[in-house]
């Protein structure tokens, strides 16, 4: 069962009019006396009775943080100790940096670790290991990881981080090969939650597609889904995607793979592989109608739509395997306010359970103002 599906629950009533009731009742029965509405004895008793609702509230709220629908924070963390999960803790941004000489030695050059390159803004990526450039040879790599933990690593582009910080005598250059990836932000209480209740799943050593899915996606808050899929006998396919639709890279694919692979997490017969999606990429080529009745809402009606085609874009490609529906995508346009929607493309494609559908091309117009 989800949480969503389950009933919400209260522990007290914290109804005010049944307090207030309640309390007044028994002013009553214990004075004799029954309160006018002027009488100043009764705005005290009223005062009583708010402190009482706060007193429910907190008595309420205490109960709910021992279920897991309902906690948050520290509490959330305690309820996971139970079936072994802790929340994921914020990670670094990595990247692969490519170092160059400024000629072939005749004797090893040592690029010590630590040694850090930036992109001059004060972010700075940190050489993984020692990295040795062996006789003769101008060139090497070694994976860098951002020496700040959370997002802020993320998204250099290929090229972009150039500077080096740390100078080592016969290096010219070193300059990352990828598009820096991999760092997030402490989990969040969602995600966590969802760990919580998907942790039965890990239990299991037989290898079932659960408990890799919950391995998986304990590897980082960045991912959001996963597929397993068995092709053959004895071979695990194992498929992730990030969040917002990325294309997991080398080094995630290497964090996972490494997981999955632990002794004490693969079954003995099981042939672990670790692969990016395929990518089915789609075009959006379409014209839509706004009624005449509201040309003077037509602006803010158009934003709407490209912020509905924008929405389509990320939900089509936030989950593997969803296949390509232009009727989700008419659907949502519709909602944004206009009339009719002629659509060329895309044509409803089915998506396998290793793909994602991300767009390629977007070619979306106001048609023109119509009557109805």
């Amino acid at each position: 069962m989800k949480l969503s599906d389950l009933p919400d629950i209260d522990f007290v009533n914290m109804d005010k009019e049944n307090v207030e009731a309640e309390i007044f009742e028994l002013y009553t029965s214990c004075t004799g006396r029954t309160l006018a509405k002027g009488d100043p004895i009764r705005l005290f008793v009223l005062a009583i009775v708010h402190i009482v609702i706060l007193l429910l509230n907190n008595i309420n709220y205490t109960g709910k943080q021992n279920l897991v629908k309902y906690a948050e924070g520290s509490n959330l963390d305690h309820l996971g100790i139970l079936v072994g999960v802790e929340r994921l803790k914020a990670t670094a941004a990595n990247t692969t940096i490519e170092v160059t000489l400024s000629e072939a030695r005749k004797v090893n050059t040592l690029i010590p670790k630590g040694t850090r390159v930036t992109a001059g803004d004060n972010i700075y990526f940190a050489t993984d290991d020692n990295l040795i450039i062996k006789v003769g040879e101008t060139k090497a790599e070694v994976m860098a990881t951002c020496t700040i933990t959370g997002e802020k690593g993320n998204g250099y582009n290929i090229g972009e981080i150039n500077q080096i910080v740390d100078p080592v005598p016969y290096v010219k250059s070193m300059i990352n090969k990828t598009i820096s990836v991999n760092g997030a932000e402490i989990e969040n209480d969602n995600s966590f939650r969802e760990a919580i209740i998907e942790a039965p799943e890990g239990f299991s050593v037989a290898g079932p597609e659960g408990a890799y899915q919950y391995h998986v996606k304990r590897v980082s808050d960045l991912i959001i889904d996963v597929a397993v899929i068995s092709p053959i006998p004895g071979e695990v396919d194992i498929i992730p995607l990030l969040i917002n639709g990325e294309i997991p890279q080398q080094e995630m694919l290497t964090l996972i793979d490494d997981t999955v692979n632990d002794k004490k997490i693969r079954p003995l017969t099981d042939k672990v592989i670790v692969k990016a999606p395929t990518v089915v990429n789609y075009d959006i080529e379409l014209k839509y109608y706004i009624s005449k009745d509201n040309e003077s809402m037509a602006t803010s009606i158009q934003e709407k739509i490209e912020e509905a085609i924008d929405s389509f874009i990320l939900w089509q490609k936030s989950k593997l395997g969803r296949d390509i529906n232009p009727s989700e995508l008419i659907s949502r346009i519709i909602m944004a306010g206009a009339k009719r929607v002629e659509i060329t493309s895309p044509v409803y494609t089915k998506i396998e359970p290793t793909q994602v559908a991300i767009l390629e091309s977007n070619n979306s117009s106001l048609g023109e103002i119509e009557d109805e």
